[in-house]
C-alpha cells in the first residue's frame, strides 16, 4: 500500500470518528437539554396526588354493599385483603420484575426502545407499575420522551417514599377497569358481584387483562378478546413461576362467569333510595366528602322489598290508560320507621332525578281523613266507631261538600262513614265536632304544617299537599299503638378508616293514645274488608284508606299491617284527570301486589288491642244504648275506649202509626195502617236522604190523600236526644 493511500484512509477514518464524536456530543447535549427541560417542568412530588377519589359505599340492612355514590365508582381495599394470586396476575400482566427494580425497569426500557426504533415511533410503553401510578397521579397520558423522563424520575422518588406493597395497593385501587369501575374492589363487584378478597384465579386474570384496553377487552362488549387476553396472562403467570402449568390450563378452560344484568344497572341499583340518602349525606357532610371521601353508609334498605316495589311500579298494567301517568311508593317498618323501599317514579332518568316519594306530588284526598278528622274526634271528643253523624247536605260559608257517589246516607256511624269514605261526615267532624283550628293543630302532632290561613273546611278531605313519605310516617302511629316513627334511612356512617361519624336510632313519639290508634285502625280494617279499599285485601289483617282528589288527578292508598306501612300514589304529571280511576283501584292493587310478596315469609299478626278497649251494643241511629223502641236492625256492637260507652238510653226511636203503603202519616182514607219505630229528630231532611223512611214523617200519605197535607199542628212534641248521641 502506498503512503498516499494510507494517508487518504487515515483522513476518512478520522473524519468518521470526528463525526461520530460530534453526533454523540450533540445527542448528549440534546439529552441534557431535554433532561433540563424535563426537570424544569417536573411536577412537584405531592403525596396528596396519590390519594384516590373514593366513592361512598352504601350497605343494605343486612350490611351487604348495594351501590356507590361518587364521581368515580371506586371502593378502596387494603393490600392485605387482596389474595397473593390476584396480585400476581397483575404483575404477570404489567410488571413481572416489580419487586426487583427501583421504579424503572432498565431491561424493559431497552426492549421497548428496540421495539420503538424498529416500529419508527413511540409505541412500546415499558412502564412499570410504579411508573403507571406516577403517570395517573402526576402526569398527562401523552407519549413523549419528555414525559417518559419525568415519569422515570418521579417513579424513583416514589419508590424512595413507599414500600412495594404500598405502591401496589395504591395502583390496584387507582386503575380503571372499564364500565365505570375504578379500582379492583369496584371491578370485582361490577364483573363478578363479589369482593376482591374472593376472586378466583381466572377472574383475577380477566381483570388484569382488562386494564390494558378497558373498552376493547370488556367481557361484556368483546368476550372473545377478553377471554383470549385472560388466557395469555394465565400463560404468563405459569411462565414466570406464579402458578403451575396445570393450574393455568385448568383456569383457561373455565367459562366467563359474569354478574347478570347490564353494567349500568349494577353500578347504580335502587336509584331512588340511593338518591334520597345522597341528598341527606350531602346536606350534612358536603359533596366532597360524600363523592370522594370513601364513606361507608349502612342503611335500612331491604333489597328484596325494594326490587318487588320497583318491579310492580314499572308494570304498565298497573296504571290507567292515560298519558303521562306516574307512580310512587314508600314502604316503612311499622314499628321503627325504617325505610325498607322507596320508588319515586315508574322509571329513573338520571342521578338525583325527581323523587315523587319524598317530594309532594299532590293532595292526599280521603287518605288524610284518619289524621285530620277521625283521630282527633276520637282523641279529643271521646267519639268512637259507633258514634253517629247525620250524612245530609251542609253548607259552611258557601262550601258544600259532596260525597263521591252523590248520595247522602243519613244517620250513619263513624265506622260506616270511613268504610265508604263519606265526605260530609269528615267535614262535619272537623268543623262541628273538633273545630278547624284544633284539627289542624292535631295534624301538627304528626308533622304536618298546615297554614290555617290557606285552608278551610275542605282540609277534612285532604286538600293540603303531602308526600308519600310524610303520609307513611303518620300512619306508623296508627299501626304502632299511637307511636309515630320518623322515617329513617341511614343507620350508621363511617369514614374511609372505619371511624363512626354518626349512628342513628329510631326517633319515636307518642302522638295519639293506643286506644285512638286501635279504634281508627279497626275502622280502617273495615275499609279494606268491605269498603273502598277491597282491592288491597290480603290473607292477613290489613288496615288502610283510599284517597282520590276531586278532579281525579291524584290517587292514593295508604295501608298497613302490624309489620309494614306502605303508601302508593298514582297521578298525572300535567294534572290531567283519570276517568274511572280511584284510590281503591290502581293504588290499592299496587299496594296489594307489593305487600303480598314483601310479607310472604312473615307470619300473619293481628293488631294489638289495648287493655282499656271494650265492646258494647248501641243504637246505630243515635249512638246511645238501645232503648225499648230500638229495632234489632238498628243495633250495632262495636269497640269503645274506656269511659266512652254511653250511659243514656236511646229516646229517638218512637212508635209511629203510618200508612202501610206509603210509610207516611195516614189519612182517614188509608185502608191499612202499621206501627213502626222511627227516628224523631228536631229537623227535617230532604227526601233523597237514604234513611228518609226511617225517620218520623212530616207529611201525610199522598196515595190516599192527593193533596198531601202537612203534619197537623198538634203533632207530638219533638224530643231532643240525650248528650253523647248523634251529631246532626
Amino acid at each position: 500500500m502506498t503512503a498516499r493511500k494510507r494517508r487518504r484512509r487515515l483522513r476518512v477514518g478520522r473524519l468518521i470518528t470526528v463525526m461520530a464524536l460530534g453526533f454523540a456530543g450533540l445527542m448528549l447535549l440534546s439529552g441534557l437539554g431535554l433532561l433540563l427541560v424535563s426537570l424544569h417542568d417536573l411536577p412537584s412530588f405531592d403525596t396528596a396526588a396519590l390519594s384516590t377519589a373514593n366513592a361512598t359505599t352504601v350497605y343494605d340492612r343486612d350490611n351487604k354493599p348495594v351501590g356507590t355514590i361518587g364521581a368515580e365508582n371506586r371502593v378502596p381495599v387494603k393490600i392485605k385483603d387482596i389474595p397473593e394470586q390476584v396480585q400476581q396476575a397483575f404483575l404477570a400482566a404489567e410488571d413481572r420484575r416489580f419487586y426487583e427494580h427501583h421504579g424503572v425497569d432498565l431491561i424493559g426500557i431497552f426492549r421497548a426502545a428496540v421495539t420503538d426504533v424498529l416500529g419508527r415511533g413511540l409505541h412500546q410503553g415499558a412502564s412499570t407499575i410504579t411508573q403507571q401510578l406516577v403517570r395517573q397521579s402526576f402526569l398527562t397520558p401523552d407519549k413523549t420522551f419528555k414525559r417518559k423522563i419525568q415519569e422515570a424520575i418521579l417513579a424513583i422518588q416514589l419508590e424512595r417514599h413507599y414500600t412495594k406493597p404500598e405502591i401496589l395497593e395504591m395502583y390496584l385501587n387507582k386503575i380503571y377497569f372499564g364500565e365505570g369501575a375504578y379500582g379492583i374492589q369496584s371491578a370485582a363487584r361490577l364483573y363478578f358481584n363479589k369482593d376482591a378478597a374472593k376472586l378466583t384465579l381466572p377472574e383475577a386474570a380477566l381483570l388484569a387483562g382488562i386494564i390494558q384496553a378497558p373498552s376493547y377487552y370488556s367481557p361484556y362488549q368483546n368476550p372473545e378478546a377478553a377471554q383470549k387476553r385472560r388466557n395469555l396472562i394465565l400463560d404468563n403467570m405459569s411462565r414466570y413461576g406464579f402458578i403451575t402449568a396445570e393450574e393455568a390450563a385448568a383456569a383457561q378452560k373455565s367459562k366467563l362467569e359474569l354478574a347478570t344484568g347490564t353494567p349500568d344497572n349494577r353500578k347504580y341499583p335502587y336509584p331512588y333510595f340511593i338518591d334520597y340518602i345522597t341528598s341527606l349525606l350531602v346536606e350534612k357532610y358536603g359533596s366532597d366528602l360524600v363523592y370522594k371521601g370513601g364513606l361507608r353508609v349502612y342503611t335500612t334498605l331491604d333489597t328484596r322489598v325494594q326490587k318487588i316495589a320497583e318491579e310492580v311500579l314499572a308494570n304498565s298494567k298497573n296504571y290507567p290508560p292515560v298519558q303521562d301517568v306516574q307512580g310512587a311508593m314508600v314502604v316503612l317498618d311499622a314499628r321503627k320507621g325504617y325505610i325498607l323501599a322507596m320508588v319515586g317514579g315508574r322509571e329513573h332518568k338520571g342521578r338525583l332525578a325527581w323523587n315523587r316519594a319524598v317530594r309532594s306530588p299532590g293532595q292526599p284526598g280521603s287518605a288524610f281523613k284518619p289524621i285530620i278528622a277521625y283521630a282527633p274526634a276520637i282523641e279529643l271528643k271521646g267519639m268512637g266507631p259507633a258514634t253517629v253523624v247525620d250524612d245530609i247536605p251542609v253548607n259552611y260559608n258557601g262550601y258544600q261538600p259532596q260525597n263521591s257517589d252523590r248520595k247522602y246516607r243519613g244517620l250513619i256511624t263513624l265506622r260506616t262513614a270511613l268504610t265508604h269514605s263519606v265526605n260530609v261526615v269528615a267535614v262535619k267532624l272537623v268543623m262541628d265536632s273538633v273545630g278547624l283550628n284544633q284539627a289542624i293543630d292535631f295534624a301538627g302532632r304528626f308533622g304536618f304544617k298546615i297554614d290555617p290561613a290557606r285552608t278551610g273546611a275542605s282540609i277534612a278531605l285532604g286538600t293540603w299537599d303531602v308526600s308519600p313519605l310524610e303520609l307513611a310516617s303518620a300512619y306508623t302511629a296508627l299501626a304502632n299503638e299511637g307511636i309515630q316513627s320518623q322515617p329513617l334511612a341511614i343507620l350508621r356512617v363511617e369514614d374511609a378508616n372505619g371511624h363512626i361519624l354518626e349512628e342513628a336510632r329510631p326517633r319515636q313519639k307518642q302522638v295519639i293514645s293506643p286506644a285512638t290508634a286501635f279504634l281508627v285502625t279497626d275502622m280502617l280494617r273495615s275499609v279494606v274488608e268491605s269498603g273502598t279499599g277491597q282491592n288491597a285485601r290480603l290473607a292477613r289483617p290489613v288496615a288502610g284508606k283510599t284517597g282520590t282528589t276531586e278532579k281525579g288527578t291524584d290517587l292514593w292508598f295508604a295501608g298497613y299491617t302490624p309489620q309494614m306501612v306502605g303508601v302508593v300514589w298514582v297521578g298525572t304529571e300535567n294534572n290531567r284527570s283519570m276517568p274511572r280511576a280511584y284510590g281503591g283501584t290502581y293504588p290499592a292493587a299496587i299496594w296489594r301486589q307489593v305487600m303480598a310478596r314483601a310479607l310472604q315469609n312473615v307470619p300473619p299478626q293481628d293488631f294489638s288491642r289495648p287493655a282499656d278497649i271494650t265492646t258494647a251494643t248501641v243504637d246505630s241511629k243515635s249512638g246511645l244504648l238501645p232503648g225499648p223502641n230500638t229495632p234489632p236492625e238498628h243495633q250495632v256492637t262495636d269497640y269503645f275506649a274506656a269511659g266512652t260507652v254511653p250511659t243514656e238510653v236511646d229516646n229517638t226511636h218512637v212508635p209511629v202509626e203510618v200508612c202501610a203503603t206509603s210509610g207516611l202519616l195516614p189519612t182517614a182514607n188509608c185502608p191499612e195502617r202499621v206501627v213502626r219505630h222511627l227516628v224523631k229528630l228536631p229537623y227535617e231532611v230532604p227526601e233523597f236522604v237514604l234513611d228518609y223512611l226511617d225517620r218520623v214523617p212530616t207529611k201525610t200519605c199522598p196515595v190516599h190523600n192527593p193533596t198531601g197535607s202537612l203534619l197537623p199542628s198538634d203533632a207530638p212534641t219533638v224530643q231532643t236526644p240525650a248528650e253523647g248521641g248523634f251529631i246532626p
